[in-house]
């Protein structure tokens, strides 16, 4: 689908203001595009009518424009200087019925002069002499920026003596793909072949191939010129094919301005599979700052743990009595100390991300919230943890160890008095058929030491073996560490594959524009033939 120019620019006005809501771009740059300049030869005239070709004189002080356009006016409408050859206005001399309806803005009224004639044959072209803008009143240059927009051909007037004017060719330069271009040798009765070989030359380093010349003559006294080739080259570019075609090539370069502000914009955003490799970085900046912040929690962890300790059977019952500062307890663990190291750690790598060329706003915005968040991210997995190790202290087969010792601590003096229980039975069974004691000092004292030692042992056991509520606490708060790190940089990797993401997004759509801007540039190519005078009067 081939998009038009008034649509292109659309389109990128509205990616500029999404851009830079999300601080993908800056205001500047948004500015950058946004800027785009609607004047035109058309817009002189009302729209959606034929209009005439503009053709303007424009040179440097003394070149004779002035004399020129009186010369194919016949008669005089621009004023020719006597003792200082300098205009300081516009003159616009078109047929009668032609009306520019829509004059340059900002413009003053006093430095345009109309000039009009009845000549039908002429009806198709606006002449306009234009200032000189060499002249080292600013007013001049003012005017004939004003207007160059508004131009289909410029016909660039010089003189042998100053063909070579530094600032004719630094506006030739800067104007030279946007218009169409005629040059005249003007006082071609003072000039050599060697001055126009020059000028040729000149024209062709400037980007120029076979550049169209008229040497001519402007004075009183007869000499043979090309003046007479002049006009008539003119007068055969004023068809509606040929002001239809120079229209398109304004509208060509007006695209490919844009396509150029386009390509500049996305040097800005950086290269497209640069934010994922900003991961990589994160991950380096966050190893070392994660191993800066665990041995720095080594002692508060501790003091932490023996707190935890201390209250344990308040904080599996309801919420831990307050303490440190603050009155939170998880002060004592993530400080301003921890605070500071880790924004260092974030403004680091915003560094980083910025040496890489990339655009660095989306980044702190996002990464704002994570700033406060982290310590509350510790504090959540901290406390889970320890809750659960005092909950279940000591590792798994501890733990089993010592459910076996509190089984065999009830079983095994069930076992020993159950057995004594029997030898007892079946001693007075004996005796009573025997007629014989059956209890003596010995059984006793050895019954009441099994009982006694089937008990003791495991309650001895379970006593030297109960864990350490402070070291179940000191693994818990480690563990709850080591997930909290991994939660903060897992935070930030999902912060950073949300941006890249974004950032590809940003990419595609801006090359989108580009490659439209190319695809309406393919459409609407002039296929003018080669050699033709048109052809000749654009720079390449």
């Amino acid at each position: 689908m081939a998009y038009d120019y008034s649509e292109l620019v659309e389109t990128t006005k509205r990616w500029a203001g999404q851009a830079l809501a999300q601080g993908w771009i800056t205001q500047e740059t948004a500015q950058f595009l946004c800027d785009f300049d609607k004047r035109a030869p058309e817009t002189l005239f009302n729209p959606n009518g034929s209009r005439p070709l503009i053709v303007a004189f424009m040179g440097g002080t003394g070149v004779g424009k002035s004399s020129l356009l009186n010369r194919l006016a016949g008669k005089t409408v621009a004023k020719a200087g006597i003792e200082r050859p300098t205009s300081r206005e516009v003159t616009l001399y078109h047929h009668q019925e032609v009306a520019i309806n829509h004059l340059p803005e900002k413009l003053p009224i006093e430095k345009i002069r109309l000039a009009q004639h009845d000549d039908a044959h002429k009806k198709n072209i606006v002449w306009i002499d234009m200032p000189d803008f060499d002249s080292t009143e600013q007013s001049n240059k003012i005017l004939v920026f004003e207007w160059l927009p508004h131009i289909d051909i410029l016909i660039y007037v010089v003189s042998p003596e100053r063909y070579r004017d530094e600032k004719a060719w630094r506006l030739l330069l800067s104007e030279g793909n946007r218009h169409a271009w005629l040059f005249v040798l003007n006082q071609w009765d003072r000039g050599q072949q060697a001055q126009y070989e020059d000028f040729k030359q000149q024209l062709g380093k400037a980007g120029f191939i076979e550049p169209i010349i008229f040497k001519t003559v402007c004075g009183e006294t007869a000499y043979p010129d090309e003046f007479s080739a002049l006009e008539t080259t003119i007068m055969a570019l004023s068809n509606k094919q040929i002001i239809a075609e120079l229209e398109q090539r304004g509208i060509q370069v007006r695209k490919t301005e844009l396509k150029e502000k386009l390509l500049k914009t996305v040097e800005t955003l950086g290269a497209d599979k640069s934010f994922s490799q900003t991961e990589k970085f994160w991950r380096q900046q966050w190893d070392a700052t994660a191993s800066q912040l665990e041995r720095g929690f080594s002692w508060p962890m501790q003091k932490l743990a023996a707190y935890y300790a201390g209250r344990a059977a308040n904080l599996l019952t309801k919420t831990v009595p307050d303490s440190g500062q603050n009155g939170d307890p998880q002060s004592l663990l993530w400080d301003d100390w921890a605070q500071a190291r880790f924004g260092d750690a974030l403004d680091e790598f915003i560094v980083t991300v910025d040496n890489l060329g990339l655009p660095v706003t989306p980044l702190k915005n996002q990464l704002a919230p994570i700033r406060s968040k982290a310590p509350k991210i510790l504090q959540a997995q901290t406390e889970l943890q320890v809750r659960e190790a005092l909950a279940n202290p000591g590792g798994k087969l501890h733990r089993a160890f010592l459910k076996f010792m509190r089984f065999c601590e009830i079983f095994l003096p069930l076992g020993a008095i159950a057995w004594v229980a029997y030898l007892v039975s079946i001693g007075y069974y004996d005796s009573f058929i025997n007629h014989r004691g059956y209890l003596g000092v010995d059984f006793a004292i050895h019954s009441g030491l099994l009982v006694l030692m089937s008990w003791l042992a495991p309650w001895f056991i379970l006593k030297k073996l109960k864990p350490s509520l402070e070291k179940s606490a000191l693994k818990g708060l480690e563990k709850g560490l080591d997930l909290s790190i991994t939660g903060i940089g897992g935070e930030v990797d999902g912060i950073l594959d949300q941006l890249s993401s974004q950032h590809v997004q940003q990419l595609d759509k801006i090359k989108a524009i580009i490659t439209h801007c190319e695809a309406a540039d393919s459409v609407n190519t002039v296929n003018t033939p080669l050699n033709t005078p048109l052809t000749r009067m654009l720079m390449k």
